[in-house]
């Protein structure tokens, strides 16, 4: 048995335990089959979403954190699918490698898998690429495709249901996420990296994956009527939060009602960062954003709670120009 298809046999053994009635493909065609006339909805409209990990994937190539890797993708495509309301149905990725290494494959494959059992989330296929010349032998890349399902009328766009006077509620990071790597290894030597931080190698508080926000808001979404939600990941609360603002609405953000985790403060002294660029950068504790009515603030807050979330309220929605301002 070749070798490539001798990775493919352990990688086809680990997403079928993902799958349900509605895949009827395999590994072995070319594209994926799902079947959505089975999902009962009357007006369905399909949520889509694509994502890698960025630079954070040097970290965990480098400390040998495989698994990792695979979490952080998916978690990275659900979330912004999750954004509008979609329900998640199926996944695939991407891997491109510079020498194939069914070990590491299998690991990264893995960690993709288990999510998707965690959201219910098919994981139908994808595509592995050695790719010499291009990346290095212990180079690795990814990315994913995530695609979701939504009743059209309960299709969430911010910039039509957001009003003045509507609450922002935040649900907490897990920390950096995915996000402000780049900057991150600019900062930090090699030596910083293993040193203790909060009892453990500063690389393993660093590489903790992105939450996976899939359980708090497919509730939320049943019971309640969200306005908008944004996932907070590159640009940080600003550049997130303004994409779904109407055009004569702006947010009010209080930044001392965030729950500002250690690891950000570490970083900022360390690299001797500004206010404005560590806002700008990164999610700061903020992993999801949930904008409700005042209304329905205290039924929300109580039924995250009941889940075991740890939300906050940290801003509201004001007269405006599709601004967010700090106070």
């Amino acid at each position: 048995m070749k070798k490539s298809n001798h990775i493919i046999c352990k990688i086809n053994e680990i997403i079928k335990k993902t799958y349900n009635n509605k895949v009827i493909s395999s590994l072995d065609h070319f594209s994926g089959f799902y079947k959505i006339y089975e999902c009962g909805y009357k007006e369905p409209i399909l949520v889509s979403g694509v994502d890698g990990v960025g630079t954070k994937l040097r970290l965990a190539i480098n400390y040998k954190k495989y698994d990792l890797i695979g979490e952080d993708c998916f978690a990275m495509c659900v979330n912004d699918v999750l954004c509008h309301g979609g329900i998640p149905l199926f996944f695939l990725d991407y891997l491109a490698c510079g020498k194939l290494n069914s070990t590491i494959i299998k690991k990264i494959i893995e960690g993709i898998a288990n999510s998707c059992k965690r959201t219910n989330t098919c994981f139908i296929g994808g595509e592995t690429a050695e790719m010499p010349g291009i990346y290095k032998k212990n180079d690795y890349d990814i990315a994913g495709f995530c695609v979701g399902i939504v009743e059209k009328k309960y299709l969430i766009n911010g910039e039509k249901l957001i009003k003045k006077g509507d609450i922002l509620i935040g649900l907490p990071s897990s920390g950096v996420h995915s996000n402000g790597f780049s900057l991150i290894q600019k900062i930090f030597s090699t030596n910083n990296f293993i040193e203790i931080f909060q009892k453990k190698p500063f690389y393993e508080t660093l590489l903790i994956p992105t939450r996976i926000y899939y359980f708090p808001i497919h509730i939320l979404l049943k019971e309640f009527s969200i306005h908008g939600l944004a996932h907070v990941t590159g640009g940080g609360i600003p550049d997130n939060l303004s994409r779904i603002l109407p055009k004569n609405l702006s947010a009010i953000i209080k930044k001392e009602n965030i729950p500002i985790q250690p690891i950000f403060n570490f970083i900022q002294k360390k690299g001797n960062l500004s206010e404005k660029k560590m806002w700008n950068t990164f999610n700061m504790g903020v992993g999801m954003i949930i904008i409700i009515s005042s209304k329905e603030q205290n039924s929300i807050l109580y039924k995250l709670r009941f889940l075991g979330e740890k939300p906050f309220i940290f801003g509201n929605i004001v007269k405006g120009n599709k601004k967010v301002l700090f106070k």
